[in-house]
Order: C-alpha cells, then sequence, then structure tokens
C-alpha cells in the first residue's frame, strides 16, 4: 500500500486518513501502533515487521525526529538481512513509497508527531 500523504499527525494510505501511529507494507497495515516506551523502539515493538519477512525497514522517527530505534533493534534487523532506514517521517514515507515502486518488500514504521 503507498501512502498517498503525510502531514504533522496524520498519514494517508490507499484513500483513507489515519491519526495514530502505524505500520504498513504492499498489503497490510497495523494501525494504532503503540511503542513500550512511547518514543523509542524496542524489540517487542517490531514482532509484527519481523513477521513480514521484509528486505528493507523503513522507520519514520516523526516530524523532527523524536523517536529513537534502539541499537538492539537494528542490530538484530541486520542480523536477519533487513537493510534498516531511519528518517524523519516525511522523508522516510518517500523512501518507502519508492522501494515499493521498485518492488522491495518493504516496511514502513511511521510516528506521525514529534
Amino acid at each position: 500500500m503507498f501512502v498517498d500523504d503525510y502531514s504533522f499527525g496524520r498519514i494517508v494510505i490507499n484513500g483513507k486518513t489515519y491519526r495514530s501511529d502505524v505500520i504498513v507494507s504492499k498489503d497490510w497495515i497495523q494501525p494504532n501502533w503503540w511503542r513500550r516506551e512511547g518514543h523509542a523502539v524496542c524489540l517487542d515493538d517490531i514482532k509484527e515487521i519481523l513477521e513480514r519477512n521484509p528486505e528493507v525497514v523503513v522507520f519514520g522517527t516523526g516530524a523532527y525526529g523524536a523517536v529513537k530505534v534502539g541499537r538492539d533493534v537494528i542490530e538484530e534487523l541486520e542480523r536477519r538481512g533487513i537493510e534498516v532506514i531511519c528518517e524523519p517521517t516525511a522523508k522516510a514515507v518517500k523512501i518507502y513509497n519508492k522501494l515499493l515502486e521498485e518492488g522491495k518488500n518493504v516496511v514502513l514504521a511511521a510516528h506521525l508527531t514529534c
């Protein structure tokens, strides 16, 4: 599923607007993505992502980059051969859409606010 639009606090995917953090891939969306530690991504927060066996995971770290992806998360993804990209959400959305268009098995985990 392509992301149609992103602005602070909202994301539009396949014409539907979401106002809470999401995880999205070509054929799946998890609305209301909640992290155990709020502005930190830990291993427990990416279980659904790991089940998808993506080639690339793009983390949208918020409009101002407030979300931090734990070193253990990055190391676990890389150990599994998964490329990890961490960028503010506006840039992350563009990267995700581009990779999806290229046919990559990519997942976007996006924080929509700060």
